[in-house]
């Protein structure tokens, strides 16, 4: 009776812990929204597609938590940049473009203090690496960048493109698709592409509308 009561309480203890570990997810992506509404909804289209590109490429179910962690909270660092610099209308200086570039460390900085999130932490840390070696912050190359990174690296850069900043308006669908296979192999994982560019041809209206908006603009 015991033992048996020991393994209930165990049970218990983890299903707490798993709750607790959602509800901070849930958090961080809540203050996502209030820093940026974009930003927030920006992570949640990028985790539907994230899941989708990571299954096709046989990533294990036992990973793919850690990938939607990774795809959510990417950039929580951008909470630790001014609001004078995310949402400014013209160019950024030399030292404003230095200061949004630690995104991925401030995002690494915090995940990782959580226990659990120590992959997902990772994988936001290398999510501007580029393929040739001039990303950042680490400079990796080629397969020295985790594939969950870079297969975050596509998503995200596609639907920065496909969606309204204060400084320029929304590419289509077709133009963001030439400008991601422009720099196939340079900046993107060519295998990455080869996988998510047929999915986001058939299913762009299913992700965008179970992020909760309309796909006309990726259209």
């Amino acid at each position: 009776m015991e033992a048996s009561a020991q393994i209930w309480r165990v049970k218990e203890l983890e299903e707490q812990h798993t709750a607790f570990r959602n509800s901070l997810v849930c958090a961080f992506h809540h203050l996502l929204d209030l820093k940026d509404i974009n930003t927030g909804v920006h992570s949640t289209r990028l985790a539907e597609w994230a899941l989708r590109v990571a299954r096709k490429m046989n990533i294990a179910e036992s990973h793919l938590y850690q990938v939607e962690v990774a795809a959510l909270l990417h950039d929580i660092g951008k909470i630790g940049v001014p609001d004078a610099i995310l949402k400014k209308n013209g160019p950024l200086t030399t030292d404003e473009r230095a200061l949004i570039n630690r995104h991925p460390e401030y995002s690494w900085s915090t995940l990782r203090l959580f226990a659990g999130f120590e992959e997902a932490s990772l994988y936001a840390l290398h999510h501007h690496e580029s393929m040739d070696g001039g990303g950042y912050p680490a400079g990796l190359k080629g397969s020295e960048i985790p594939l969950v990174s870079r297969i975050i690296s596509v998503i995200d850069a596609y639907d920065a493109m496909v969606s309204n900043r204060c400084y320029r308006a929304a590419l289509s669908h077709s133009e963001a698709m030439t400008e991601l296979l422009r720099r196939s192999g340079s900046k993107f994982d060519a295998e990455v592409l080869a996988v998510f560019v047929p999915i986001a041809e058939k299913e762009t209206t299913e992700v965008f509308a179970a992020a909760g908006m309309a796909a006309a603009v990726a259209l």
